[in-house]
């Protein structure tokens, strides 16, 4: 997808999409620097989008490893699904059923969460049942990240997590905050 075509899709569907510009390889490395890819068995992305981020933890992936994506416009989940790879299982869903397709792909809990979701943008209701079907769907010591252009959600996290870290990343449009909180 050329990046007009993101910025068109952007504007399009701002309330899902949650931005008009791809992420910068800066957002992409931070989310995923803390990801251990040699003992991951199970990652969960929570918005693929056009696959910027996916395809920064597709080049990483080690083994067995498997990655299952969430998203819910059909032009984005056919943009993932033409990555052709083995190791992606697009979920053209709702990130609530984390679960469900865990399950349905022979896991019980997921190594890590990242998740680029536009979480201010959904229904409050709506964002706090996605969060803690991550946070009860992570293993014990597990991850979640989250991509953020302001820090208004943070109470969410610590809310639903009891902790939090945030880091801004300036190299970025708009520059983005990458909130990290452990599954306890």
């Amino acid at each position: 997808m050329t990046r007009l075509k993101f910025l068109i899709e952007g504007i399009r569907n701002i309330k899902t999409t949650g931005t008009i510009t791809r992420s910068s390889r800066y957002v992409c490395r931070k989310m995923i620097e803390e990801v251990n890819f040699d003992t991951a068995k199970c990652i969960v992305e929570l918005g693929g989008g056009d696959g910027v981020v996916t395809k920064h933890i597709l080049k990483n992936l080690k083994g067995d490893t498997k990655l299952i994506t969430f998203e819910i416009l059909p032009q984005f989940c056919e943009l993932l699904r033409n990555l052709n790879d083995d190791r992606l299982i697009v979920a053209e869903d709702s990130a609530e059923n984390i679960k469900k397709h865990l399950k349905a792909n022979g896991f019980e809990k997921a190594d890590y969460v990242i998740s680029t979701l536009p979480i201010v943008n959904i229904p409050e209701e709506i964002g706090e049942r996605i969060v803690t079907a991550a946070r009860d769907n992570l293993v014990d010591g597990g991850l979640y990240m989250q991509l953020h252009y302001s820090l208004l959600a943070k109470h969410l996290y610590e809310k639903v997590f009891g902790n939090i870290v945030h880091k801004f990343v300036v190299r970025n449009v708009p520059p983005a905050f990458i909130l990290k909180s452990v599954k306890d």
